[in-house]
């Protein structure tokens, strides 16, 4: 049945694009929230403390929130450290840097988070999987250059302390997203709870709310309350990237989880991010066309994330060397 499998090759090729816009979202609403003078811990947990309520009809229509709620009764610690950092850190860290510059500067440095997750590896596993493929490191290499290069493009050569600041902040998110989801990925192996990634996503989600809590009692000591606009923008990523580009991702890999070459294909989709934050700056937001070396650096990102997804997608995908550069987008 070939012609059947491509055409399923093709639908999930296409859900993962489609789930690229959406994931696009983020960067987008973050930048226009931050033209227009919202305050970056607001922007931060509105997303998540939004997300949960939204999430959880479609908990309930997969057969309700037990397995999570007692998974997370068992092991408290566990998720409040995972969700602490794959979702308190990671987008507290992204709402900050969201006022550095234009969305698709952003969402080309934390496209870094396609890597970040394998370079953790040395830090968290014991067995053969904390080894770093070459193949990973040249990469990871690539994608960081071509970071670099979109930075320095965009400060005409020099970056002053704030851009190193957004920078460095780009980066700290874009490891800590990977390293919360596989730090609950591991915990759940040892405790032997088996929960599907909507399931992590609703069990970190969830578990995050004492933090997002705080983070909001700081941002209205600080900043008073939000603006209307800002918690529309906030409703509009939390529906947007917290739940409909998950599903679609989740739903895309999942109809090509044993064909490795229509899976790598599906992962380089990620890439389409840095092009539709270019297309929807400038339409929605009059941002500026990256040129110069802002552009190279956009194009060695995306050529970066399509080489990781050439070596994911080998015949030796089954390999556990080539199994450790599997991406951890979605959760």
């Amino acid at each position: 049945m070939p012609n059947a499998q491509g055409r399923v090759a093709l639908a999930a090729v296409g859900l993962a694009l489609l789930s690229a816009l959406f994931f696009t979202m983020t960067y987008v609403l973050n930048r226009a929230s931050a033209n227009g003078g919202g305050h970056w811990a607001w922007v931060a947990c509105l997303r998540y403390l939004i997300t949960l309520p939204l999430m959880l009809p479609l908990m309930l229509a997969r057969g309700g929130m037990r397995p999570v709620l007692r998974a997370i009764a068992a092991h408290p610690w566990a998720w409040l450290r995972c969700a602490g950092i794959g979702f308190v850190l990671f987008y507290v860290l992204l709402s900050y840097a969201a006022a550095s510059g234009p969305s698709w500067l952003v969402a080309g440095s934390f496209q870094f988070t396609v890597i970040a997750g394998l370079l953790c590896a040395p830090l968290l596993y014991r067995d053969q999987r904390r080894r770093i493929p070459p193949a990973g490191l040249g990469v990871a290499a690539m994608i960081l250059a071509g970071v670099l290069l979109m930075q320095f493009g965009h400060a005409s050569g020099a970056l002053d302390r704030a851009a190193w600041i957004a920078l460095g902040c780009v980066l700290v998110s874009a490891v800590a997203y990977p390293l919360g989801n596989r730090l609950l990925l591991l915990h759940l192996e040892r405790s032997g709870e088996p929960l599907d990634a909507i399931q992590r996503v609703f069990g970190m989600t969830l578990a995050s709310q004492p933090l997002w809590l705080l983070v909001m009692a700081w941002a209205a000591f600080t900043a008073g309350p939000p603006q209307a606009a800002q918690a529309w923008l906030a409703a509009g990523v939390a529906l947007s990237a917290g739940v409909i580009a998950t599903i679609l991702f989740f739903q895309a890999t999942g109809m090509v989880r044993d064909k490795p070459l229509a899976l790598g294909a599906v992962e380089a989709m990620q890439g389409a991010e840095v092009v539709f934050s270019v297309l929807l700056g400038v339409l929605l937001l009059g941002e500026p066309w990256p040129t110069g070396r802002t552009a190279l650096g956009a194009l060695v990102v995306v050529a970066g994330i399509v080489a990781f997804a050439w070596i994911v997608a080998r015949p030796v995908a089954g390999s556990g060397e080539v199994a450790a550069l599997r991406t951890d987008k979605g959760a």
